[in-house]
Formats: structure tokens, sequence, C-alpha cells
């Protein structure tokens, strides 16, 4: 059995209907645990983008779905969306709507624990959160074995993926597309990058924030300009579009009718592949947000899966429906072993990825589709490798924490610097081959761990965000401390807690403060320090 043919059994094992119906489902229960906040939450949603607050220590809001977006804004948002039309038909861009919009409450709950069960770097002083802290945190009073073996496989498992499935697909799209609209050798294009790269990580999560928050804005807003162009050109197309869509989305379809399955898939899978609502992402970036209540992360987070797959990948799915520059294939394979289910303007001999967008593009401005894509693929794909990296360090950073010397800490996160620019290196100079595939595997293993996880440790976000509703009908700002609510673990926001009551403000380092206060001879401190407070 050759390498590609493990990585796609590999693959079929993983993404098997089993986690197609677990995306779904989960999706559909938080949406109704939680009331269906990814509904009722729009205004909070809106308003704490806009009135965020920020930290030495941490980012603001905005800042902190700039980083999520450019982690979920990517390779899957062009030629993800060509894939799951290429293999799963029109109908498969329903199926990615519908797992974005119950994954939002999938992504509010994941996105919530990440910030409550956050910490803060030992050596940096910046916010470090995500999966394996909550699952280690969440119910380590109950079962501290457990929970601490549980946090650590995944923390394992997002430092393969995010070091060395996932990086090869976004830098071999860059490096292709580039090569394809002008002629830039693959070498070259990886020098380039390896370069910028290390400019960036090295500098940190304040760096990795502030170029995200430069860099995604106007390139995803630039590209659905460019959308909204092909879609008033093409406006007569509107019908046909949809009818595409929800036809082969529900088997109605004379071609695409017995491909219902495959559409349901294709659409979940790109789907996850682009929002990663319930991948488990997420929660990094919403943890190293500065915020007085969990919740309000976890609505801006639930508001990113929106404009990743309701606004980008839609207008993706135009361009290519609407000029009518796509092909869908039998079998799941390209080249075709048979005869298409159905070849476009296109042809069939464009493999399936962002040829099909720049296709699209090239109806509207001949000679300018493929050099407009690369560029917007550029900037795609070069900011999700940056929040790659930022994932992956943090869970280096949950694994060394508990190593004391300092200087060791640091050498391991350098050693991590150098495998992930080793790891674009090489993605964007080999062949696209099994990239995919790998960067599914990364997916979907992320994925099962953590939807299951957090069905499990679910009920302190709910709680907070119960909270968070009582205290705006009080008419005042949410503020949050986790022992009111009988949520254990949670040390940083009961010293953030404590703080306040003490002093009024929000301290630059809460661990030091809660030091001081324990080295009162009283032991607490002023009324409302930890006594005052039940466990």
């Amino acid at each position: 059995m050759s390498f590609a043919d493990m990585i796609s059994a590999t693959n079929g094992v993983i993404w098997s209907i089993p986690l197609v119906a677990l995306c779904l489902l989960a999706g559909l229960y938080f949406s109704i645990r939680t009331g269906f906040v990814q509904l009722r939450g729009l205004p909070d949603m809106i308003k704490q983008l806009i009135g965020g607050e920020k930290s030495a220590d941490g980012t603001s809001s905005f800042q902190s779905l700039m980083m999520s977006l450019a982690n979920r804004v990517g390779m899957g948002n062009i030629g993800g969306v060509a894939t799951a039309i290429a293999f799963g038909g029109p109908g498969a861009v329903f199926w990615m709507w519908t797992v974005a919009f119950l994954g939002a409450s999938t992504s509010f709950i994941e996105s919530t624990l990440g910030q409550i069960y956050k910490e803060k770097d030992p050596d940096t002083g910046e916010y470090r959160g995500g999966p394996a802290y909550y699952f280690e945190k969440a119910y380590r009073h109950k079962a501290p074995g457990l929970s601490l073996a549980f946090g650590v496989l995944f923390a394992i498992t997002t430092i393969f993926a995010m070091s060395f499935f996932l990086p090869g697909v976004q830098a071999n799209g860059l490096s292709s597309a580039m090569n394809s609209a002008w002629g830039v050798p693959t070498w070259a294009t990886a020098i380039g990058m390896v370069i910028l790269l290390a400019f960036i990580v090295i500098g940190g999560v304040k760096r990795i924030a502030m170029f995200a928050a430069y860099v995604v804005p106007p390139m995803a807003i630039l590209y659905i300009l460019a959308a909204l162009l092909v879609f008033f050109v093409n406006f007569d197309q509107i019908p046909h579009v949809f009818g595409e869509i929800f036809s082969g989305a529900f088997g109605m379809h004379a071609i695409y009718g017995a491909i219902i399955g495959l559409a349901i898939k294709w659409g979940v899978q790109r789907g996850i592949y682009s929002n990663e609502a319930g991948q488990g992402t997420g929660p990094h970036h919403a943890a190293a947000a500065e915020v007085s209540h969990p919740a309000k992360q976890g609505f801006v987070q639930a508001f990113s899966v929106y404009i990743d797959t309701l606004f980008v990948c839609t207008a993706t799915a135009f361009i290519i429906i609407s000029t009518d520059m796509y092909t869908v294939f039998q079998d799941e394979t390209f080249p075709a072993e048979g005869d298409p289910l159905y070849v476009g303007e296109l042809g069939q001999d464009v493999e399936p990825g962002p040829g099909f967008v720049q296709a699209g593009f090239d109806t509207f401005a001949p000679g300018l589709g493929a050099s407009f894509v690369a560029i917007a693929l550029a900037f795609f794909a070069f900011t999700t490798i940056v929040a790659y990296y930022y994932m992956a360090e943090v869970n280096v950073v949950y694994l060394a924490r508990r190593l004391r010397n300092p200087l060791l800490r640091r050498a391991i996160i350098r050693f991590l610097q150098g495998l992930v620019l080793i790891s674009v290196a090489y993605g964007a100079v080999t062949s696209a081959g099994s990239a995919w595939g790998l960067g599914d595997i990364g997916v979907g293993s992320m994925a099962w761990l953590n939807i299951v996880g957090i069905l499990v440790v679910q009920v302190p976000a709910l709680k907070a965000l119960k909270d968070y509703y009582q205290q705006k009908k009080q008419g005042i700002d949410p503020q949050f401390d986790p022992r009111a609510l009988g949520i254990h673990g949670a040390e940083f926001w009961e010293h953030r807690a404590d703080g306040l009551a003490l002093q009024g403000r929000t301290g630059a380092d809460v661990k030091e403060q809660a030091a001081d206060q324990a080295a009162r001879p009283d032991g607490n401190g002023p009324a409302g320090g930890p006594g005052s407070h039940s466990a």
C-alpha cells in the first residue's frame, strides 16, 4: 500500500458517516440548549466587536476575531468550496451553510470554555487557552487523571495537525496559484513565505494579532466585493444558482439526485474545514482576548463562523456556479475514472480547486482571473499558516508549562518555530497529491476529540451564558466570577474577580496580585476578598 493509499484509507475512516452526523447533531443540540444563541445573540456579537476591551495582556475582541478569521478564511474558502462542488455537486453548498448555522452555537460553547479556563503565560504574560486547558480543568476536581490525559491527547493531536498536516495544504495552494498566474517558481514562493512567517511568529501573539487585524479585513472585503461584481454581471443567474443548490441538497435534481449522500458528506467536511466550528481551533483565539465575561468572546467567535461560510464561501460558490465553471465527477476522483456527472463550460481537465474560481473570474475580467485569485489566495493562505503556528505554540506551551526552566521552555518554542517553517517550505515545493487528505485527517482528528469533549464539559459554558443574560437584565456590564456559579478550575477568573473587588479595576498580572493578597496577615484583605465569595 502506497503512502497516498494509506492517507486515503485513514481519511475514509475518520470522515465516515459517524463524524458527519456528530458535527450536525452536536450543532443542533447546542442550538437548542443555548436557545439558538446564534440568532438571539446577534446584537451582542456586533456590540462586542465595536466596544470590546483590551489590555497589556490580552488582545481586543476585534483582534481576536481577526486572528480567528485569519485561521478560518483560507484555502478552504476557495479550493475547499470548489472540491465540495466537484465531488458533491452544487447541493454541497447548502450543507456548508447548514453546518455553519448549527456550528455557530458549537463555536459559542467551545470559545466560551476557552475563555473560562484560560491562563497567563508564565514567561510572556499573554493569555493562553484552548481545548487542552478546558479538558484538563473543567472536571479536574472529579476526575483529575482522566481530565489531564484527555487534555494532553488533544494538545499532541493539535500540534501534529497544525505543524504537519495542515500547513502544507495552504502553502501548496499559495505557491501553485502564484506559479499558475505569474510563473513564479515554487521554491521562490517557499523562501518568501519562510522569511515573512519567521518575522511574524517570532514576534509573539501580539504581533500575530496586529498582523491579522491589518490584513484580514481588507483581504476578505476585497474578495467579497469582487464576487459581488460577478454577482451583478450574472444577476439573471441567481434563480439558477439557488435552484441548483437546493435541488442538489435534497436529492431532487435530475443529475445529482443519486449523490445526495456525497453532497452532505462533502458539504459538512469542507464546511468544517473552512469555518472550523467544533474543531477546537476557535477557543485558542478566544482565550487571547481581554473581556469582562467569557460569554462576550463566545458571541464574537460564533459570528466569525457566519463571516467565513455565509459570506466568503457563498461568494466563491456563486462565482463557480453562476459562470458554469465547474465539473461534477463520479466516485470522488480526479481524473475521473468514468464519465463525469456534469461538465460545464470549464471542461473536465481542470483539477478541482482554485482553477474553478480563476476561470469564473476570467469570464468577468478576461486574463485577470488567475492573478486576482492568486493574490487573494496568497493573503488567505498565508494568514491561515500564521494562525496554525499560533495554535501549535499554544499547545506546546500547555505541555511545557510544568517545566521549571524558562530557558528550556523558550528553546522548545524556538524548535516549534523551526519545524513549522520547514513544513511550510516543504509544502510549497511538493505536489498537491495527498495534501488535502492530510489536511482532512488533521481537521477530522481534532473535531472528533473536541466535539465529544465539549459534549461532556458543556455545563460551565451554559452557566456563563445564563449568567451573562441575567446581568444584562439588571442593566449592568456583565462581570464574571466562576465561584458564584459553582464553576471549578477557573483560577484566572477567580483572581480577576478578587482584583476587581479589591481595587475596582483589572490588574496587569492577577497572579502576582493574588500572591500579594495571600501574604496579608489575615490572608484575605478588604471585604469582597476570597473569603466573601461562595465556593
